[in-house]
């Protein structure tokens, strides 16, 4: 499956996401990887990455021996990765391989972008590509990780950890969430909105979210957040505040505020200049050209805000970002 890489905008070479499979990982976070980068898009008119797995064993067993992976590629593929997904699994006290470790160590030492979903985190640290570096791994081994890899600077309370070429997610779903920020990152909102409406999950949650929250289900119904989210979804272009959403609902600031940080794991404001924001990239790939206009209907209010939101949240600016993802460039939406 070919597509345009995001190390190299605008060529013809397709950009290899490649998976080790190893003894024992997790069929949870491979499921999660086949379904964001392996996946025919005909949606789109295109494929968007050249996937495949490898492993260093022609036969593979994972999860207790409850799968078995046969058929696959060998670890010379990863040679060829432009992303390389290293293996995650629970005994994450048993060292890894030590093909596996030098197949990141090389992959890294060319240039190759690493992702680590879950205890990945373990082996991107054994290998020795974080030392000095930020990264996420689930908040239940999160003492065990410091004690084994005091150099590696982890952060506990995020879903995911962008530190450019290295990528690391706390826990299983949030594989998903790092998996479609990786396509935006490379293809653009709009295409990752895409992706993530095939998959019936949610087309943002931003990395710096909670890895978990107070209460996963809300008691009764009438506290669901989906209508007001709904109705904000809609308002983007007003001069939506706390207050205004407050007032939709029912409830104080302060109780929304609290519903929020349970229900999502993150403010009401943080969430609104997050849609806003996403709203922007999509109006911008689908070619409005007046920054002006764009700040005026996602909400940002003006050229200057748009600018230091998009570099402070993508790291691009709004006309680097129309070069990359608008109209004609081959990596917006087909």
């Amino acid at each position: 499956m070919a597509q345009e890489s995001s190390h190299a905008a605008r060529t013809s070479a397709p950009h290899r996401v490649v998976v080790i499979v190893d003894e024992n990982s997790n069929p949870f976070e491979l499921g999660c990887a086949t379904e964001v980068f392996g996946l025919r898009r005909p949606e789109l008119g295109r494929d968007l990455y050249d996937f495949r797995l490898c492993s260093p064993r022609p036969r593979t067993l994972m999860r207790d021996g409850f799968f078995t992976v046969t058929g696959v590629a060998g670890l010379e593929a990863a040679e060829s990765a432009d992303t390389l997904i290293v293996p995650n699994r629970p005994d994450v006290e048993v060292p890894r391989r030590a093909a596996v470790l030098d197949a990141i160590r090389r992959a890294h030492a060319r240039g190759a972008r690493l992702v680590g979903f879950c205890s990945g985190a373990f082996t991107l640290a054994e290998a020795g590509v974080l030392d000095g570096r930020r990264a996420t791994a689930h908040w239940q081994w999160a003492d065990s990780f410091r004690a084994r890899f005091p150099s590696v600077r982890l952060e506990t309370d995020v879903l995911f950890v962008d530190d450019g070429d290295i990528l690391t997610a706390a826990g299983s779903t949030a594989a998903l969430d790092l998996g479609l920020h990786i396509v935006r990152r490379d293809h653009g909102a709009e295409v990752a909105n895409s992706v993530s409406r095939r998959l019936v999950f949610a087309a943002h949650r931003d990395g710096g979210q909670r890895q978990f929250v107070e209460r996963p289900v809300p008691e009764v119904p009438d506290e669901s957040l989906a209508p007001v989210l709904a109705w904000a979804q809609e308002h983007l272009d007003a001069p939506l505040t706390v207050t205004d959403l407050a007032a939709r609902a029912s409830v104080s600031a302060a109780t929304l505020h609290r519903r929020f940080q349970a229900q999502l794991g993150t403010t009401p404001l943080a969430w609104l200049t997050g849609e806003r924001l996403a709203l922007a990239c999509r109006l911008i790939e689908r070619g409005e050209a007046r920054f002006e206009l764009v700040a005026r209907h996602s909400g940002l209010g003006t050229t200057a805000n748009l600018r230091a939101l998009m570099r402070r949240k993508i790291g691009l600016t709004p006309v680097e970002y129309r070069h990359r993802f608008g109209p004609g460039t081959g990596a917006g939406p087909a």
